[in-house]
């Protein structure tokens, strides 16, 4: 039996790794169905983590933390996780090829995937030029002209963060009314920067090698040609919480209204010795940091959940 599966090799997932057996923990196992780095991997640039003070890739910057994470016992298993489950005590981690493993303790770090708004060019430009974080990437854009679609409160919060930044924002939504709540939407209206273009979708993005160079937006029939540099898509996130989904529909665990997991300070969720780490959980900063800092926080918590276990636990 395994004393901590983690579940997703993304930062959050490592750091749990790394505090876990550095911790003490004798068999810890991390599954992720394809090579540990999680979603930074995408990532073209990254300036903004602490101790690093060169621009690197996200494939960079992930290099050398699934080495440092198994260093001290952490084990890469490359299988995909179809549910955790309970029985007693016992968590049952039943895997894509059939196979159930049983842990004494779980921490989830699937992450969150951004959903893409589907026009031509996004996918070929995602990284260069088209972008889903604008903490991220906004200050790329310093003094330039950028766009930004959507129309819920990321995507208004993040308008406003980046006419900080950029020397004009455009804000496009395929409606004439926010989803926002209204007293961020009276600040963008408010905001000499930030220019609504409403009724409106992005048609296709276009550039060269080099990156993006602007999008065809069409609104009311007509089309209108922005050159930008940078356009930022907030139409939602996908949590990645099948794992905790059970055959008859329910969750494992508390999740709230958007599908992401409730935990506490400590990583906790509502299972005892569950725990979620990361952009699967409820509140995340979406920033590598964070997730790290969330993968440490559920690691210590996971030790001291067994540690309390002694005699009482129930093998199911």
């Amino acid at each position: 039996m395994l004393d901590l599966a983690i579940i997703g090799g993304g930062p959050a997932g490592l750091t749990a790794g790394l505090y876990a057996t550095r911790g003490g923990l004798q068999n810890v196992i991390m599954y992720e169905k394809g090579l540990p780095g999680g979603q930074i991997t995408q990532s073209s640039e990254v300036e903004n983590y602490p101790g690093v003070c060169e621009i690197v890739t996200g494939m960079e910057l992930m290099e050398c933390w699934p080495k440092q994470a198994m260093r001290f016992g952490l084990r890469h298993e490359m299988q995909e996780v179809v549910r955790v489950g309970k029985c007693q005590d016992t968590f049952l981690i039943t895997l894509a090829n059939g196979e159930v493993q049983k842990a004494k303790s779980v921490i989830v770090a699937t992450g969150s995937t951004p959903k893409r708004a589907g026009f031509e060019g996004e996918d070929e430009f995602f990284g260069k030029g088209v972008s889903t974080c604008a903490t991220c990437d906004g200050f790329f854009y310093k003094n330039k002209e950028v766009a930004v679609l959507g129309g819920g409160d990321t995507a208004l919060e993040e308008a406003l963060f980046l006419s900080n930044i950029a020397k004009k924002v455009y804000l496009i939504h395929r409606r004439d009314k926010f989803r926002a709540a209204p007293s961020t939407v009276k600040r963008v209206k408010d905001n000499p920067k930030i220019e609504l273009i409403l009724n409106a979708t992005i048609k296709k993005a276009y550039g060269d090698a080099m990156g993006l160079q602007g999008v065809i937006v069409e609104q009311d029939g007509k089309e209108i040609d922005l050159k930008v540099p940078g356009i930022f898509v907030f139409v939602g996130m996908h949590v990645n919480n099948e794992v905790l989904k059970q055959e008859d529909g329910s969750f494992l665990c508390e999740v709230n209204e958007w599908g992401e997991v409730v935990v506490d300070l400590r990583m906790r969720t509502s299972v005892p010795g569950l725990f979620a780490a990361g952009d699967v959980r409820s509140d995340a900063s979406k920033q590598v940091v964070c997730a790290a800092g969330d993968g440490a926080t559920a690691a210590i918590s996971a030790i001291s959940y067994i540690e309390d276990l002694g005699e009482d636990f129930r093998l199911c």
